[in-house]
């Protein structure tokens, strides 16, 4: 028996989540006295997750699997779990991983806790922490199925390095079809992933309009940061609605998050409430962002954040 995990990539590279969720597995497997085995889909550099906690991987290499397939991609995983005799998968909460989540865990007759944000307080009762409520608390879950599937909330754990090795087989289950195929993906290939991005820098209204959106680009990219921003900017046409975050837009978990010109309104923070260091900029002291903040800045946004991108720039020049 071992400890399952999925790891996801992206044009044949591991993405951070999946790092994170075999650090996570292998906090798991160490309680329970076992090993961690990752299932990769046409990843080119697997034998990395062997440094992070996995003896194992499983491969699949197939084109057909280019693009993601939730039916697919669940019943992969769902033969590799069943081959493997796992009582634990442990998946991202990705938007794919959200989605392949629950049909993985009704092929699996398993019980599902998404959100998770700690390894199981005990094994037996399996017991874990879990946001809820739109990230405004914790709950502290038990599941009592056989099998288990874990949805770890990103960057909640963090990157383990354990210094180990593992094995990559080749692994070649029947391809299910699912009755849906894809025909086109659109997506910014240059900029840093949402999803991934430790820090997000993110605009709102108070911008007054998508020509002054320069500067938030240039400080994300001093900060090697993701760009975003607020729904009725992404209504405007200012911004595509890729970069729309909030409770209708993506969720953000990232260890910094600095929201400038956004007044905070609950969908919006009901989405970011999860990022760990939240920053404001924004001239009215009353905006309600204030209030969810862990550092706010009362100023206009075309004076602070120039002198914010001067600042970094000079720091990163000195410790070049």
């Amino acid at each position: 028996m071992s400890i399952l995990v999925y790891t996801e990539s992206e044009n044949g590279k591991l993405k951070k989540t999946a790092l994170e969720v075999v650090s996570y597995a292998k906090a798991i497997a160490d309680q329970m006295g076992t090993s961690v085995t990752a299932v990769a889909v046409n990843a080119d550099n697997a034998d990395t997750l062997g440094n992070y906690g996995a003896t194992k991987v499983l491969l699949v290499k197939d084109e057909s699997l280019k693009a993601f397939n939730a039916k697919k991609y669940a019943a992969i995983i769902a033969n590799a779990a069943k081959s493997e005799d796992a009582k634990v998968v442990v998946v991202s909460s990705s938007a794919d991983s959200k989605y392949l989540a629950p049909l993985l865990a009704v092929g699996l007759d398993a019980g599902y806790v998404s959100n998770v944000v700690e390894a199981p307080s005990s094994v037996s009762p399996f017991t874990v922490k879990r946001t809820t409520f739109t990230n405004k608390a914790f709950t502290n879950t038990e599941i009592t199925t056989d099998v288990k599937v874990v949805g770890l909330s990103n960057n909640s754990f963090g990157l383990v390095e354990s210094g180990g090795s593992a094995s990559v087989e080749e692994f070649s289950p029947s391809i299910l079809d699912s009755g849906v195929s894809v025909e086109s993906v659109d997506k910014a290939t240059d900029k840093v992933s949402i999803a991934d991005a430790e820090i997000v820098v993110s605009g709102g209204r108070g911008l007054k309009g998508p020509e002054n959106w320069g500067m938030v680009e240039e400080l994300a990219e001093v900060l090697g940061a993701a760009t975003a921003c607020s729904k009725p900017v992404s209504d405007l046409g200012w911004r595509p609605h890729s970069e729309h975050v909030g409770q209708t837009g993506k969720p953000v978990a990232s260890n910094l998050y600095i929201a400038i010109g956004i007044s905070g309104a609950i969908q919006h923070l009901a989405g970011i409430n999860s990022s760990k260091v939240k920053v404001v900029i924004n001239t009215d002291p009353e905006a309600p962002f204030f209030k969810a903040a862990d550092y706010g800045v009362v100023g206009d946004a075309f004076e602070v954040v120039p002198k914010l991108i001067e600042k970094l720039k000079a720091f990163k020049a000195a410790n070049a």
